[in-house]
């Protein structure tokens, strides 16, 4: 059985894989629409929770708050199921794909097969979607890969059921009831409001004082934890950034997109010089990405406590600009 189902291939999974699930039925709605509806724009230190042996950095909200939030904002419901054994979830997804009814997964990627060995580490919060199966190999619609992709029975429970922080425990969802239209202003703006307060949040680990946090830290890695220690912790920063979903600079890019179209939804001149600006903050972000890399790498020149503080001036400089930003945005709307 294969589901009628066409493949957008996008720049996060989670705005994909709704954003996906949306157009196949009957709604189009972008991959930046989605993130922006659904207020996934954040940055957030979380010292408590060590990832790869480091301390965890998120430039998004929360997974699948995104998915969640833009549901509630636009009317759409779906239908959300953890299981307790992979066989009840084999059933359930079958089922699904038996009523021409394509569903999203949360799955690991550790053992995503189709992923490149440098992508495939313990994450346990990626998104795709199953739109068909043929004998014992699933139809997989992966919205980070260029085309449809496919997993046996067997790969598709061990990512289904991977264990560790966040473990999916089967995790699927699919849409059961749609508004007759979708009415984005009010959710629009409703959305643009949260992400501000969020990015504003008075919390030293929340926003961009959070971003002023870990500059602070930066500073402080080489004498406190060792050069070794201090460089792990920099590579984490920027692989959290880079590589792990979409990043920071990746994510204020879409953010730019999303304002980009919700000017021309509002009728709303600023958003779109915001847009601008926005975009120009992921640059920012890019390049700091690069100067840090080169340090870790042992690539840069300087003196070793004088590149720490450069990089730490340079994330100051992206806090003191997104502040400046989201005070404006939070004007416009």
């Amino acid at each position: 059985m294969e589901i009628d189902f066409t493949h957008h291939q996008s720049a996060h999974c989670e705005n994909g894989v709704v954003s996906n699930l949306m157009k196949h039925n009957g709604f189009t709605v972008s991959e930046p629409m989605v993130f922006g509806i659904g207020s996934g724009l954040l940055y957030c230190y979380i010292p408590f929770l060590m990832v790869n042996h480091a301390p965890a950095i998120t430039y998004r909200a929360m997974p699948g708050a995104i998915f969640n939030r833009f549901a509630k904002r636009v009317g759409v419901k779906f239908k959300r199921e953890k299981f307790k054994n992979a066989k009840a979830a084999k059933a359930r997804l079958d089922a699904n794909l038996e009523r021409d009814n394509p569903v999203g997964l949360q799955v690991g990627v550790y053992n995503l097969t189709y992923f490149p060995d440098e992508y495939r580490f313990h994450f346990n919060a990626h998104n795709l979607v199953v739109y068909g199966k043929q004998d014992d190999i699933y139809l997989i619609s992966d919205p980070v890969m260029e085309t449809v992709t496919t997993l046996t029975a067997k790969e598709l429970e061990k990512v289904r059921f991977a264990k560790g922080a966040f473990a999916p425990k089967g995790h699927m969802y699919y849409p059961i009831a749609f508004p007759k239209e979708l009415k984005l202003e009010k959710a629009i703006v409703k959305a643009i409001k949260h992400t501000c307060r969020d990015m504003l949040a008075p919390v030293p680990y929340v926003g961009v004082k959070g971003v002023k946090t870990v500059a602070g830290l930066i500073r402080k890695w080489p004498e406190k934890k060792g050069t070794k220690t201090a460089n792990h912790y920099l590579g984490q920063i920027v692989r959290m950034q880079e590589e792990i979903g979409t990043g920071g600079g990746g994510f204020r890019y879409i953010y730019a997109a999303f304002l980009q179209e919700a000017s021309k939804q509002l009728g709303n001149e600023k958003l779109l010089e915001l847009s601008s600006e926005m975009t120009q903050i992921g640059d920012l972000w890019r390049d700091f990405a690069v100067d840090a890399s080169r340090i870790y790498r042992n690539r840069s020149t300087k003196v070793v406590i004088d590149v720490y503080d450069d990089v730490a001036t340079q994330l100051e400089m992206i806090a003191n600009k997104e502040e400046a930003f989201f005070k404006k945005l939070k004007k416009a709307v």
